[in-house]
């Protein structure tokens, strides 16, 4: 006996079998959602960089929030941190360097 090949199948075991086999039903629960990151998180890796004290300011508080809700962001509170920290002492750095050869040259600074 042979059967047409554009016939549709009658036979519900062979087609709710796929190329590999029965195909599994996880009972309706899918993957977990991925932890969200902290948007003030995000907001001090940007004012660090931006406005330096902003990232200073953000980022502990953004931590405190992190290990309180158990989001993610962490690395990028520390960052904003770390990064507001440096560009801020930079900048500190930089006017006492300029103030000080202002101070050293008076015959420049008459102009």
């Amino acid at each position: 006996m042979t059967t047409d090949p554009s016939a549709p199948n009658n036979d519900s075991q062979q087609s709710n079998q796929g190329q590999y086999g029965a195909s599994y039903n996880a009972g309706g629960y899918g993957a977990p959602a991925p932890a969200k990151t902290n948007v003030l998180a995000i907001i001090a890796l940007i004012l660090g960089i931006v406005v330096p004290i902003g990232g200073i300011i953000c980022g502990p508080i953004a931590l405190k929030q992190i290990k309180r809700t158990g989001e993610n962001g962490a690395g990028l509170a520390k960052a904003g941190l770390i990064i507001g920290i440096i560009l801020t002492l930079v900048t500190i750095v930089s006017w006492i360097i300029v103030g000080v050869m202002a101070a050293n040259a008076p015959e420049l600074a008459t102009y």
